[in-house]
């Protein structure tokens, strides 16, 4: 598959879902400003995926926030299995403590078979965190202390966004041209 198509299929989810759905009140802003950076990794084995996840991490801190707030690297064979996915993102956050940019970047994760702690696999809510492929959201914490700022409650998002699939339920996600979980389908 072409970069092109996968990251034609991320940026549908993020237009249908994350904005859409307005699962994170955010992302419209650095969306329409063209400031997400979106990579796809070609990395064999996790040490390649690593070193692009250095690169971008380095690319990203040293960016303009005007040109590129916020970067999703996305691998869309590496990671297969939501289990070692999610245990990957120690790593991930160890990185960017290596890197020195613990307070400056934080990592926010996305897989196709995303399940929250407690849930049962097919649970609606897990749909939140769900996209076309195993993504690494690489995110500005000063960029998100604005955002925080002028978005009132923001401890009440992830309520809001359960409620919110909860009423569109599975039929309307896939009504949106969103795909069901990959364990699924």
């Amino acid at each position: 598959m072409s970069d092109e198509i996968i990251i034609t299929q991320t940026q549908h989810w993020l237009e249908q879902a994350v904005i859409g759905l307005n699962l994170c009140p955010f992302a419209k802003a650095v969306y329409v400003k063209n400031q997400i950076r979106f990579v796809v990794s070609h990395a064999k084995h996790l040490d390649g995926f690593l070193d692009d996840l250095d690169r971008e991490l380095d690319l990203l801190a040293a960016a303009n926030p005007d040109e590129i707030d916020t970067t999703l690297l996305i691998h869309p064979t590496l990671f297969p299995d939501f289990e070692v996915f999610n245990d990957f993102l120690t790593i991930a956050d160890e990185i960017v403590a290596e890197h020195e940019l613990e307070g400056i970047l934080q990592i926010a994760s996305f897989h196709p078979d995303f399940q929250f702690a407690d849930t049962e696999p097919d649970d609606i809510g897990n749909y939140t965190n769900r996209a076309p492929y195993p993504t690494l959201h690489l995110l500005r914490e000063a960029s998100i202390a604005r955002a925080v700022e002028a978005f009132p409650n923001p401890e009440s998002i992830f309520e809001r966004n359960i409620e919110t699939l909860e009423k569109l339920g599975l039929a309307g996600w896939l009504a949106l041209g969103l795909s069901e979980s990959k364990s699924k389908s």
